[in-house]
């Protein structure tokens, strides 16, 4: 379903994956070019710690890094992120302290492809074996993995998404953070609402729930979006109003400077859970949110 945001990805030198992008499904983004924001960019640094890999799902390599600080913890913390160059989460977890670890997972394109890989609960229950496993080799001890967060960014959302159909996985995640990645399908496929189309809400159940529990207090849940419109299925803006209306909920219109540049336009609080709404519908605005994943991701866990 989200095949064009990997052909956007790949437009962008910072998370480019492969020199080769598959190609891209139908849509209707806006052609215009922006160069209004500063669409500024993370630098890599080198972090004091270890990478590990090792076979994932669909075979895929998972890339785990641990902080040398950790080595003197006997529970860490994980972040596990779907989708995008490694190196930003990465430095992102690096920043939050000397308790957290994470695992970056890359599957390909679209949303479908991760929802797939993790429809069976047992792909994620030895996702997390082989993340601890990694991680106590790494320690040189056994490890034990204590506050559990997802990060989705993209077409990774669909990995977050099939994990919480699963009331134990759901149980277990203490923390989620999409990156303008919650979409879902037109029905009829392709119809936009503007003409007479309606949204599959099927895909966004899990993420209603899950939002319904960090306004609890129980759970924390941190949703961003840019404008960016597909036109052949459903934008981040749409999905979010869904489950804002879902849940009651209502914007309050801002205007004020993120992360990286972004110009934020709207907010929602409400307990434990947050989202953001940011302008934009090119693609650097979409590769702006990956961006800003240390600060959104410090937002989160340290609210």
């Amino acid at each position: 379903m989200t095949r064009w945001v990997i052909a956007l990805l790949v437009t962008s030198r910072a998370v480019a994956q492969n020199p080769t992008p598959p190609p891209a499904a139908a849509q209707n983004p806006s052609p215009m070019v922006e160069e209004t924001r500063a669409h500024q960019r993370l630098v890599q640094k080198t972090l004091p710690g270890t990478t590990r890999s090792f076979s994932g799902p669909a075979g895929k390599p998972v890339e785990v890094f641990v902080p040398d600080r950790v080595r003197e913890r006997d529970q860490v913390d994980l972040v596990i992120h779907f989708h995008g160059v490694a190196w930003i989460p990465e430095q992102s977890v690096a920043e939050l302290g000397d308790r957290t670890v994470t695992a970056v997972v890359n599957l390909g394109a679209g949303s479908g492809t991760y929802d797939r890989a993790f429809a069976d609960p047992t792909t994620f229950d030895s996702l997390l074996s082989g993340v601890t496993r990694e991680v106590s080799a790494a320690a040189g001890r056994v490890e034990r993995i204590g506050r559990l967060t997802l990060v989705g960014f993209s077409a990774g959302h669909g990995a977050v998404r099939a994990i919480l159909r699963e009331p134990r996985h759901f149980a277990r995640v203490d923390a989620v953070l999409l990156l303008d990645g919650m979409h879902t399908s037109y029905i009829p496929e392709g119809v936009v609402l503007a003409n007479g189309g309606a949204m599959d809400t099927t895909n966004l159940v899990a993420f209603t729930n899950f939002a319904r529990a960090a306004m609890r207090g129980e759970k924390r849940f941190l949703v961003t979006h840019s404008e960016i419109f597909p036109g052949t299925f459903a934008s981040t803006t749409e999905t979010a109003d869904w489950m804002l209306r879902a849940l009651g909920l209502r914007r309050t219109p801002v205007l004020r400077w993120g992360p990286r540049g972004m110009q934020q336009l709207s907010e929602v609080h409400s307990g434990k859970l947050e989202v953001l709404g940011f302008a934009g519908n090119s693609a650097p605005d979409h590769v702006d949110q990956l961006q800003s994943m240390p600060e959104l991701l410090a937002r989160l866990l340290k609210r």
